[in-house]
């Protein structure tokens, strides 16, 4: 019993990195598991070997858990999309995530981030409203379902 016990507190808690087309098809599954509307692991690989696009990754156990994925034009950038897998939600994944993604951008010369979310996704508006996005504006009729987005944006450095 110890010995599971210290080899269950050994494996750490998850690594965060930069994404590489070879997490195509782990972040299309991570990705169809949160949205309606999944995309395809053709669509995610061919925004990874895109030179604008900037994805980073959770990973457990090499076995990726949860993903960031924004396109840069100019000096800003949208985050097109941010999941964690099911089983990992509400483990405070997302916001080292997010802070390391922001962090990245900023490095790149990023000045200004752009993003949509539901009105009604409370966790989501929670995790952007803490980490300094304030709304823009709004889209009413946005999402499948007549859902307005609320249009967020955080200005970096």
């Amino acid at each position: 019993m110890k010995n599971f016990i210290a080899r269950l507190f050994a494996r750490g808690g998850p690594a965060f990195a930069a994404a590489r087309p070879a997490d195509a098809a782990a972040i299309a599954a991570v990705h169809a598991a949160s949205f309606q509307r999944g995309w395809g692991e053709d669509e995610i690989y061919r925004l990874l070997i895109d030179g604008n696009v900037l994805c980073d990754a959770a990973k457990r156990g090499g076995r990726l858990i949860g993903f960031i994925l924004s396109r840069r034009a100019g000096g800003e950038a949208e985050i097109l999309s941010v999941a964690i897998a099911p089983a990992w939600r509400g483990r405070a994944l997302a916001r080292p995530l997010l802070d390391l993604h922001l962090r990245r951008l900023a490095g790149l010369g990023v000045r200004s981030v752009f993003l949509e979310v539901g009105e009604h996704n409370m966790p989501a508006t929670k995790l952007y409203r803490r980490a300094g996005f304030r709304e823009v504006g709004r889209r009413k009729g946005y999402y499948e379902g007549g859902a307005t987005a609320l249009v967020l944006r955080r200005d970096l450095g």
